[in-house]
């Protein structure tokens, strides 16, 4: 399989990314949590390029291979605090809003609510949100995983 652009996108495009990853990073999440949401996301939309660079980016903020290998499957490990199960249960649902799904429920709402500021909440949702905006992108573009941007 071979990219369908080789190019970079249009510089005024790349400058509202940085803007908007410059909130993200100072909405106060940590930003190991901030890799593992990026990591599920990329997972549930079999993004491969974000799934390489998620997983790059925790290792350097210092996460664990343990942890890392067990995000695909984080309900049913042990290696997760509540406050991140909230945040993986809030990426899910927010990510999985196909063909009737429930999005994000109270339950789930509630739960990250009760571990996350409001404004840690933006930041992790707008960690969702731009990790779909990307893993389509590159699954329409046929990126391919190993590049660095």
């Amino acid at each position: 399989m071979e990219a369908r652009v080789n190019g970079p996108a249009n510089p005024d495009v790349i400058t509202a990314i940085q803007h908007l990853y410059k909130a993200i990073h100072a909405g106060g999440a940590d930003k190991r949590l901030l890799s593992l949401v990026h990591l599920r996301t990329s997972q549930i939309n079999g993004c491969s390029p974000c799934v390489f660079a998620s997983t790059e980016a925790a290792k350097k903020a210092g996460e664990t291979d343990e942890r890392l290998h067990n995000v695909v499957a984080w309900r049913e490990t042990p290696f997760y605090t509540e406050e991140e199960r909230a945040a993986l249960a809030l990426t899910e649902a927010a990510t999985r809003l196909q063909d009737g799904a429930p999005g994000v429920t109270d339950e789930i709402w509630d739960a990250a609510a009760d571990h996350f500021s409001e404004e840690q909440l933006n930041a992790i949702i707008l960690e969702i949100a731009m990790t779909n905006f990307f893993n389509r992108i590159n699954r329409t573009i046929r990126e391919q995983a190993g590049k660095t941007w």
